[in-house]
């Protein structure tokens, strides 16, 4: 395992701080077609997990005051400072130029061998990584991306597109449900120990692609009830998605030396160790639900929390040993994992869908659930649980209002995604919990919250389709 994923980040850490000329998105020399499945599948799911784990997660995570800049980029986007200049390496390397073409070469390679899981599973997290994209800048190249020298200035399909099809566009729903078809057919060979999310258990993966539909309607669900109604319906009914922790479709780094998470490397390892702390902010929220999460995802290296507000601009405390940082919960010792989708996201999902467009089920046991499934994958026994929910009732009771319940769940789900800032800043933007105060010195464009990441440079400097739009304006489904 160790011998992969060396091999893998190799590759992907010197694209992610290549300071070549800039790469065509639409085109890899390092995918060749001749490469085996085996060797493409963990390198494509690496990229993935580095486009969530890395930069866009440092990002997401301050912006919604999870964590606080304490230097360079975080302490920018700390107070809203965001643009062209920002992502390119993510926007390069680690999604079109890595992972996603190395998607399509898998996904070409399989059929031709007839390898039909391969394909499936390349489907699903293809689907997964066009999301981060178009869930970040919005309208991005999709349908004619990944196309070489046959088109080197793809156009943008819209994000309603992107996710609803139409005009020749295929939705990421119908991507999904495809890959999952894939996996329902026979396979002439079928993933192994080189699946590193699941070991090549295809019942996992089935489960994976469900809860991902599942997501990709809620994302939709304020600006398209009615369509994230239909699919979400159709998955409760299939009943076969992640509800156990043991399903949880994690990708796991490695522990040596080169092989490590991108989250662990940044703030334990790197120059930039001390770019960022935990928020004040996030420290107050845990510290008022007396949540017995805290002191396992937050470190206190002097038995005492040290942390700063969002946008502080003042003494930085010291010795920079004794911050909060993220825990082992986050980073394990290298390894994360990367949590892609988990069931206590599934269930706070299913919660808000009943909540919120009536889907079946009872929005407070989904909630409850969650939040048990949260709370257990934080390493706390059933009993420690359930000494919460008797000394809390409050907290893990839906007993107000539809707007006061959906904050409840919404903030639990916040909670629970601690680690992954790609899906905090989704959720924020799209249902404005929870309420999250302004932070100090803000500045940015308008001195507001940015809410979509701006084309990086290069690519509207060499693509024409492409045009400046700034961080303060809504992404399609981001709906006021």
């Amino acid at each position: 395992m160790k011998k992969i994923i060396n091999y893998i980040l190799t590759g992907v850490l010197l694209a992610a701080t290549s300071c070549s000329d800039f790469l065509d998105i639409n085109d890899s020399p390092n995918a060749p077609a001749s490469v085996t499945p085996n060797v493409l599948l963990p390198a494509a799911l690496a990229g993935t997990a580095f486009a969530n784990n890395n930069e866009l997660n440092r990002f997401g995570s301050t912006i919604t005051s999870v964590t606080a800049g304490a230097a360079n980029s975080p302490a920018a986007y700390d107070i809203y400072n965001l643009d062209g200049a920002n992502f390119n390496n993510q926007w390069r390397f680690e999604i079109y130029n890595g992972s996603l073409i190395t998607y399509k070469t898998l996904m070409g390679v399989s059929e031709e061998i007839g390898s039909r899981s391969y394909q499936g599973i390349a489907k699903i997290m293809s689907a997964y990584t066009f999301s981060i994209a178009t869930d970040y800048w919005g309208d991005i190249p999709y349908s004619q991306a990944l196309q070489g020298e046959e088109n080197t200035a793809p156009e943008l399909d819209t994000q309603e597109q992107i996710y609803l099809g139409g005009d020749g566009v295929q939705s990421l729903f119908d991507l999904v449900k495809e890959g999952l078809a894939d996996l329902e057919s026979a396979s002439t060979i079928n993933p192994g120990s080189d699946d590193l999310i699941y070991g090549g258990d295809l019942d996992n993966w089935k489960k994976a692609g469900n809860s991902l539909l599942l997501k990709f309607a809620n994302t939709i669900s304020r600006v398209a009830p009615e369509r994230a109604t239909q699919e979400i319906q159709a998955v409760i009914s299939g009943n076969n998605f992640i509800a156990n922790n043991s399903e949880n479709m994690n990708f796991t780094f490695g522990s040596a030396v080169g092989s490590r998470a991108p989250v662990y490397e940044y703030t334990n390892v790197t120059a930039f160790r001390n770019d960022m702390m935990i928020s004040t902010r996030f420290l107050n929220l845990l510290q008022g639900k007396n949540d017995p999460r805290l002191p396992i995802f937050v470190t206190a290296p002097t038995g005492s929390y040290v942390t700063i507000d969002n946008g502080f601009r003042g003494a930085l405390p010291t010795p920079n040993t004794s911050w909060s940082r993220f825990s082992e919960y986050v980073t394990g010792d290298g390894e994360g994992p990367v949590r892609f989708m988990t069931n206590a996201q599934t269930q706070f999902i299913l919660a808000e869908s009943a909540l919120m467009l009536g889907t079946p089920g009872d929005p407070e046991e989904y909630f409850q659930a969650g939040i048990r499934a949260s709370m257990a994958l934080a390493g706390l026994s059933s009993t420690e649980i359930d000494a919460y929910f008797a000394a809390n009732p409050d907290e893990v009771t839906l007993n107000g209002s539809e707007d006061e319940n959906h904050e409840k769940i919404m903030t639990q789900k916040y909670i629970s995604l601690y680690g992954n800032g790609v899906e905090q800043w989704n959720d924020y933007r799209r249902t404005g919990y929870p309420v999250l105060a302004d932070h100090q010195n803000a500045v940015g464009v308008d001195g507001t919250r940015p809410v979509r990441a701006q084309y990086v440079n290069e690519e509207i400097a060499r693509n024409t389709n492409f045009e400046v739009i700034l961080p303060n304006v809504r992404v399609w489904w981001d709906i006021d």
